[in-house]
């Protein structure tokens, strides 16, 4: 599921192409938004997918290798260890990601099938395959955790693939890292006992709230938090200032007044660690200063009420 801090990245992006576009059309970018996120979704199955799709490939490989007129005995008695993995196959057996890829009409692997053969090519290449096709262990735990680090060596780190995933979706760029991590925990945590079930995209009905009420609280009170930047930064001219600095400061800002459950230093220690990937090496320095003048000054002036102990 999406977490706080990827709803931010996610806010900070529609809010910087909206500016770029010099669109005020606030509603059709949220629909954007929406949708961004939405496609988030189908990146997290596709991912889960493609292991399917490459044990499928690796079953009919040997079903040729079989028909061969001089097959060789490794032919004729082939290590099916990958094809009987126990993890994949609640992969495959999962009527929730079948429901969602008939719903979706998801049919990258069947369209686009040679990026199911360059992984599996990769994998079969790797020291990680034969070791696992010659482990003698037959347990659940051994193939969940060849599962997972078939994916976090070879599936993840693959360039091809993530030019394939960009080309499809512009704003995939930036969710690939976090839904390779998101791939990764759901394959952790998936019992032996259990089918394979998807999650939520979002934890809750609040989480969900909280992405368009911090986008359009945001983008509709831009001119007024500038003036509140502009008399915190004297020796800054608006313009020297990043221009994602100031869609992190403002959203920020965003935060003190309309989300008193989320506490302040929480707030600014997002923003900070926000800023080290997507603005300047010294952005985490400024927004920090920034921020910790005006929410003294919004305390103070009680612009900040905060709900709960220690939301401060």
């Amino acid at each position: 599921m999406i977490n706080r801090r990827h709803i931010r990245v996610k806010v900070m992006q529609s809010v910087y192409a909206m500016l770029q576009s010099k669109n005020d059309d606030v509603l059709k970018e949220e629909k954007f938004l929406k949708y961004s996120i939405l496609k988030m979704f189908d990146l997290y199955v596709l991912n889960l997918l493609l292991l399917v799709e490459v044990q499928k490939l690796a079953a009919k490989k040997i079903a040729l290798s079989k028909k061969k007129i001089l097959a060789t005995s490794a032919d004729l008695k082939p290590n099916t260890k990958f094809l009987e993995n126990r993890l994949i196959n609640k992969l495959a057996e999962s009527i929730s990601i079948e429901g969602y890829i008939e719903l979706n009409k998801l049919n990258n692997w069947q369209v686009d099938n040679e990026y199911v053969k360059i992984i599996f090519e990769a994998l079969q290449k790797s020291d990680l395959y034969k070791k696992y096709l010659n482990t003698t262990e037959n347990s659940y735990k051994v193939d969940t955790t060849f599962v997972i680090d078939f994916f976090k060596e070879i599936i993840a780190p693959n360039e091809k693939l993530a030019d394939y995933f960009e080309d499809k979706m512009i704003s995939w760029v930036d969710d690939i890292p976090f839904v390779n991590t998101w791939v990764v925990k759901s394959l952790s945590k998936q019992k032996e006992s259990a089918p394979f079930v998807l999650g939520a995209l979002y934890k809750d009905k609040e989480d969900e709230d909280f992405v368009f009420n911090l986008f359009r609280k945001t983008v509709l009170k831009q001119q007024e938090y500038e003036q509140i930047i502009e008399e915190k930064t004297p020796n800054w001219e608006t313009d020297r200032i990043a221009e994602i600095d100031m869609i992190l400061i403002k959203m920020a800002i965003t935060e003190f007044i309309n989300f008193p459950s989320i506490p302040t230093r929480v707030t600014i220690n997002e923003y900070i660690e926000i800023s080290k990937d997507y603005s300047t090496s010294k952005s985490s320095y400024f927004i920090n200063g920034v921020l910790d003048k005006i929410s003294k000054e919004f305390l103070a002036t009680k612009k900040i009420v905060k709900i709960g102990r220690g939301l401060l």
